[in-house]
C-alpha cells in the first residue's frame, strides 16, 4: 500500500459519489492506494451515500463517529486506521482538487528529496471564497507565520502529503489540522508547500465561519507558540 486517502465529512451527502469519483480518476493506475472516508456523525444522508459508494468502490474503507468529534479528531481517526506509511488528506467538500494528489507525491519520490522531509502541503494561491473569508484566511495566516514561522502560506488548505508515524507522534488537540507544518517542524521535520486548485463549493455548505474559526483560533495559536519555546532535541550518545 503506497498512499492512504483520508477524509474527513460531517453532513457532505451530495459531494460523496462525484469526489470518489474524481480520486478514483486520479490515482488509478498511478499507485496502489486506499480511500478512507471518516463520518463525523453525520446527521443527513452521507451513511447512505457512503453505504452506497462502498459497493462501487472497492478501495473505499468507512468509519464513522457516533457522535460528532470535529475535524482534526477524524483524521487522526483515519490515520490511526490507514494501512500506509503515506497520508493524503483532502476535504470533502469538493474544493480541493484530487488531481493535484500525484503532484504532491512527486516532490516525495524526487530523487534529491531529503529523508526528513514530511509534509508536503498544498497552497491555495487562488481561493474560490467569498471576500471576507478571503480576507480573515490571509489575515490569520500572517499572524501565524510570523509568530510560528512555519514557513508555509497556507496552512487551512486541507490538502496535505504527510507520513503516518509522523502524524501519530505529533501532540493531539483539536484543531490541530490547521498547524501541521508547525508541529512537523517542532518535531523535527522538514515542510514544502505545492501550489494546487481551490475550486468553489458546488454542493452543501460550509460548516466554518469567521465566529467559530477566530477566538479558538486564537488561542490554540497561543498553545502551539508554548509547546514550540519548550521543545528540546537532544544529541544522544551511546556510551561503549
Amino acid at each position: 500500500m503506497d498512499l492512504s486517502v483520508v477524509i474527513p465529512v460531517k453532513n457532505e451527502q451530495d459531494n460523496i459519489l462525484p469526489l470518489l469519483a474524481e480520486i478514483h480518476a486520479a490515482l488509478e493506475g498511478r499507485c496502489e492506494y486506499e480511500v478512507l472516508y471518516i463520518d463525523d456523525g453525520s446527521d443527513d444522508a452521507t451513511p447512505q451515500r457512503l453505504a452506497e459508494a462502498r459497493g462501487r468502490y472497492s478501495r473505499l474503507r468507512v468509519l464513522r463517529h457516533t457522535r460528532s468529534c470535529g475535524q482534526s479528531t477524524a483524521v487522526r481517526t483515519g490515520v490511526r486506521a490507514a494501512r500506509a506509511a503515506w497520508i493524503v488528506t483532502l476535504d470533502g467538500d469538493g474544493q480541493n482538487d484530487p488531481a493535484d494528489i500525484p503532484a504532491l507525491l512527486d516532490v516525495t519520490r524526487a530523487a534529491d528529496c531529503p529523508a526528513t522531509l514530511w509534509l508536503v502541503a498544498g497552497w491555495r494561491r487562488t481561493r474560490r471564497d467569498s471576500w471576507l473569508r478571503r480576507l480573515s484566511s490571509r489575515v490569520a495566516n500572517a499572524v501565524r507565520s510570523r509568530l510560528l514561522r512555519d514557513s508555509t502560506p497556507d496552512t487551512g488548505c486541507g490538502l496535505k502529503l504527510f507520513r503516518r508515524d509522523t502524524f501519530l507522534e505529533l501532540p493531539y488537540f483539536d484543531h490541530m489540522h490547521r498547524f501541521l507544518p508547525a508541529l512537523v517542524l517542532r518535531a523535527g521535520g522538514q515542510v514544502t508547500s505545492v501550489e494546487v486548485q481551490h475550486r468553489y463549493r458546488l454542493r452543501g455548505a460550509s460548516k466554518y465561519g469567521l465566529h467559530n474559526r477566530l477566538w479558538v483560533g486564537i488561542v490554540d495559536l497561543c498553545g502551539v507558540a508554548w509547546l514550540q519555546r519548550r521543545v528540546r532535541h537532544p544529541v544522544v550518545q551511546e556510551l561503549e
